[in-house]
């Protein structure tokens, strides 16, 4: 059998729009990061970008299992000395609440250069819309 190596340009990107409302973080994380990854098409390697783009819609209305929205933490630094600063989930969903699933999916992506490609195809809003109705994305249901 011989490696098939796919050509960058013969890859066929995909839009999907997921609704994040009701859906429990790591789950949504999950399968988005295999979307984005490309895990279910035929050609998937793991040293190629295959992955699809995606848009999550309703960000601030995802779900938590658990003490989670108190317990967890992220942590920030200022570089200075004593410039550690940590938030709740609960106090970053009211800052901000696409950096909660941009957090969770990036975690589930390569370390590497492919990854921080794979990152950029993700699109993440708070409300219901989003700007991208020109790609016709196709609804991806996570049940």
């Amino acid at each position: 059998m011989k490696t098939v190596v796919v050509n960058h340009k013969e890859i066929k990107r995909e839009w999907y729009l997921v609704d994040a409302e009701e859906v429990v973080l790591g789950r949504l994380a999950s399968k988005v990061s295999q979307i984005l990854r490309g895990k279910g098409k035929p050609a998937f390697s793991p040293n190629q970008d295959h992955g699809d783009n995606v848009i999550v819609i309703n960000a601030d209305k995802i779900r938590v299992t658990g003490n989670k929205a108190d317990q967890k933490e992220y942590f920030r630094h200022s570089t200075y000395a004593g410039g550690g600063k940590t938030r709740t989930l609960r106090q970053q969903m009211e800052l901000d609440s696409t950096k909660v699933i941009n957090d969770a999916i990036h975690g589930m992506l390569p370390k590497n250069t492919l990854g921080r490609a794979m990152i950029r195809k993700l699109h993440t809003y708070s409300g219901p819309t989003h700007p991208h109705e020109a790609q016709n994305p196709k609804v991806l249901s996570l049940d």
